[in-house]
């Protein structure tokens, strides 16, 4: 296919040249899901059928008057459908009253209480090589060198018997062993569904299917002793209510503590969202049906979620954050929220319709969906990357004899990670495209080859649990991991693409050989000196013959191979 000139990439607030409506045909229903985890078909009742009495009604209304109401915080917005929201340079005079209070608080209890208030969280130093990336937003802790991120759940996980959690418990020094420095665990808080993805009492971590706190903590510290960080599945895009209102409303909400924290009412809604009657501002994002949007504009609200995730990290003993749905509400309060609480890694849930053409194909050219994911994370202050659905989308199909499409117009991968690859979190399947939703899946007899991709390229890759222990995919998968670890790819390592074919793609990754003055670009590129080679190459695709590119005996050796793909990495 004749390659189309790519648009420059703009980001960080420069002029975007990309659209950000994405076409979708009527043939792929499952990109335009609005809540990918929850299909229509399977939602449960969003609501919970609760009687309270009047005198119940008059007490709560008495506690939210308007005396003791907190007046919302606002932030300067765009019209949705081109809003950026970026943060300028290490900007602090547009945070809430909260955030700044918050900081404040945990600044002086870490004062007072010293080095051990962080807990008793063992950290891998040698095994990941965590460093300091400067971003807009100041210095962010974020996992360069050999982070690989297992997603340790599925759909049905729930259904554990024993609880989830004590599964895992089980497995913990076999995940270990297998090189994942990153755990993400299912939402841990008590829900409406048994998922976990309608949540009502946040603090109430003993009614989740998954098991309940004292198992969760004990799990956490397993996986810490054995070197491996968790990362919470965060649902704060909504909420479930525990009572209706004077209005019949379902909008009383409680915590899940003797205490006032997380009892909201229906300020903490936004407007117009119906049917639940919200009295906050208008939605700051993509709205969600199945339970009423939270208004993230209220300081009130933003202090209690800022808490909540400190009490989630420091007493719980999670370490990073995955935001689902985030299109849901502006990527700047997500920026508020990764800034207060400072996570070693988050990640954003924005998965939006890819570009098809008239004919139902995917299009070849999906620069304005990886810039609409680089705009979120713009929106972030650079603090909070993203699932790169442009790459899985893109490669997918590519494995179909379709190789061709995983080289852009510049040379570079067409997904995220060939426009900011330390902020692209690269998947194959997750809970919502693959396990008993199917809604997007890849192609089961490609997984392989789009392991052998993501786990060899830029960007930070993440593993389903489905493919290690279902699927009898773990001594491959491990196989292609000891492969990055040892050679020391990071998730902005360079890249040099050598073919991009229906059936043949190679490309060299790492830093090398090179000339005098080389150095490695931020977007995965090399800039500058004479490029020498990578630290490994990979051919994936069913061409055996690759002429001129097969890689000498002299200065490469097999490192792993498999059904459709090879891997080499460099003797020197």
């Amino acid at each position: 296919m004749a390659a189309v000139a790519t648009p420059p990439l703009v980001i960080r607030g420069r002029t975007i040249t990309a659209p950000r409506t994405c076409v979708t045909s009527a043939a792929r229903p499952f990109d335009v899901c609005p809540r990918p985890c929850l299909p229509q078909s399977r939602h449960p009742p969003a609501l919970r059928a609760v009687a309270v009495g009047e005198s119940t009604r008059a007490a709560f209304r008495q506690t939210l008057s308007s005396s003791q109401r907190v007046p919302p915080f606002r932030l300067p917005m765009r019209p949705a459908h081109r809003r950026r929201a970026l943060l300028p340079p290490r900007a602090v005079e547009w945070m809430s009253d909260s955030m700044l209070l918050a900081r404040q608080e945990l600044a002086q209890q870490r004062a007072a209480e010293g080095p051990s208030a962080q807990g008793a969280v063992v950290t891998n130093e040698e095994r990941l090589e965590v460093g300091e990336e400067e971003s807009e937003g100041g210095n962010i802790r974020t996992p360069t060198t050999k982070s690989v991120l297992l997603q340790a759940f599925n759909w049905e996980s729930w259904r554990s018997d024993p609880p989830w959690y004590d599964g895992l418990m089980a497995r913990a020094a076999e995940m270990a062993g297998m090189g994942f420095t990153d755990v993400w665990l299912p939402p841990p808080t008590k829900a409406v569904d048994k998922q976990g993805y309608l949540p009502s009492q946040l603090y109430n971590l003993d009614a989740s299917r998954y098991g309940d706190e004292v198992h969760l903590r004990r799990l956490i510290r397993r996986l810490h002793s054995l070197g491996m960080r968790c990362m919470a599945d965060i649902v704060i895009n909504h909420r479930c209510g525990d009572f209706q209102d004077a209005h019949g409303n379902w909008t009383i909400f409680e915590g899940g503590t003797p205490d006032e924290r997380l009892d909201w009412g229906p300020w903490a809604i936004t407007a117009g969202d119906m049917p639940y009657g919200g009295d906050g501002k208008a939605d700051t994002g993509e709205d969600y049906g199945a339970a009423p949007d939270i208004d993230h504009t209220n300081a009130r609200v933003q202090r209690d979620l800022i808490n909540w995730l400190l009490w989630m990290k420091r007493e719980v003993g999670f370490d990073g954050w995955r935001f689902d749905f985030a299109k849901g509400y502006g990527a700047e309060f997500v920026g508020m929220y990764c800034r207060a609480t400072e996570p070693v890694l988050a990640v954003g849930e924005v998965w939006t319709a890819m570009r098809y053409e008239g004919d139902g194909q995917m299009a070849w050219n999906q620069d304005a969906h990886r810039q609409a994911l680089v705009d979120w994370v713009d929106g972030t202050g650079g603090v909070c990357g993203a699932f790169d659905f442009t790459t899985k989308g893109i490669l997918q199909q590519a494995v179909q004899g379709q190789l061709w499409r995983l080289k852009d117009g510049q040379g570079k991968p067409p997904g995220m990670i060939g426009y900011w690859p330390a902020r692209a979190v690269t998947f194959i399947d997750n809970h919502d495209t693959g396990s008993t939703q199917n809604s997007w899946p890849f192609p089961s007899d490609k997984v392989m080859q789009g392991y052998a991709y993501i786990l060899t390229h830029p960007g930070i890759p993440c593993v389903f649990y489905d493919h290690v222990f279902t699927w009898g995919l773990k001594k491959p998968i491990v196989d292609l991991v000891a492969v990055r670890q040892r050679n020391g790819i990071r998730a902005n390592s360079p890249i040099r693409i050598l073919a991009a074919e229906a059936n043949l793609y190679v490309a060299e990754i790492g830093a090398g050989k090179r000339g005098a003055g080389g150095e490695d670009g931020g977007n995965g590129s090399v800039k500058g000196g004479e490029e020498k080679g990578g630290k490994i190459m990979v051919k994936i695709g069913s061409q055996y013959d690759m002429g001129r590119l097969l890689p000498s005996n002299s200065e490469y050796r097999v490192a792993t191979y498999g059904d459709g793909y090879c891997v080499w990495e460099s003797t020197a």
